[in-house]
């Protein structure tokens, strides 16, 4: 699907000479000389190479055109994960680099959304929270509250994050899967 240089946005992919790009940033700039342009840092998605463009405003670029199939996660092993389709119970497989650090998140059937480009999944999107338990913390020393209150917690799952002090080893609490943080104690 076309569309002008002026509704690029972040986030957005785009095929631009002959590759798939994510738009990172972009700029409108309407200088006092001549027509105004777009200024747009995008990332190859197959070749994780950045390139920084500038688009005229009377310019059309080409969208890409998304798949999303909702899959149930079945398990991992050493460099993959694998996925099924709870309607047509179509088994795939992603590379582990794919899903990078959130990958930890997964958990036996949790429903997540994958974006698939010419029929090559491209992305994976987790639930924006999911619950989990405190392996092990720090305990909350009194009268700290000048520096910042949070502390640091190891996941079962391995990852590390921050939490307030009334946290304790074996409590469940929900994280966000975008970045990472803590949301609240269950």
């Amino acid at each position: 699907m076309k569309i002008n240089a002026g509704e690029i946005r972040v986030g957005m992919l785009i095929e631009y000479k002959n590759d798939l790009w994510q738009v990172l940033k972009t700029q409108h700039v309407k200088p006092g000389k001549g027509g105004a342009f777009a200024q747009v840092e995008m990332k190859s998605v197959n070749k994780n190479t950045k390139l920084n463009e500038r688009f005229r405003s009377s310019e059309t670029v080409e969208k890409a055109s998304l798949d999303e199939t909702n899959f149930s996660f079945s398990y991992e092993d050493q460099d993959k994960y694998f996925f099924m389709n709870p309607k047509t119970f179509e088994q795939i497989e992603i590379q582990k680099s794919l899903i990078g650090e959130k990958g930890k998140l997964l958990t036996e059937n949790l429903e997540v959304t994958i974006s698939f480009y010419n029929d090559n999944p491209i992305s994976v999107d987790l639930p924006n929270q999911v619950t989990c338990k405190i392996d092990t913390t720090d305990a909350a020393l009194k009268g700290q509250t000048v520096s910042s209150s949070y502390k640091p917690a190891i996941l079962e799952n391995g990852l590390s994050i921050q939490v307030p002090p009334f946290i304790e080893t074996g409590d469940n609490v929900v994280v966000d899967t975008r970045n990472l943080e803590y949301v609240k104690k269950i």
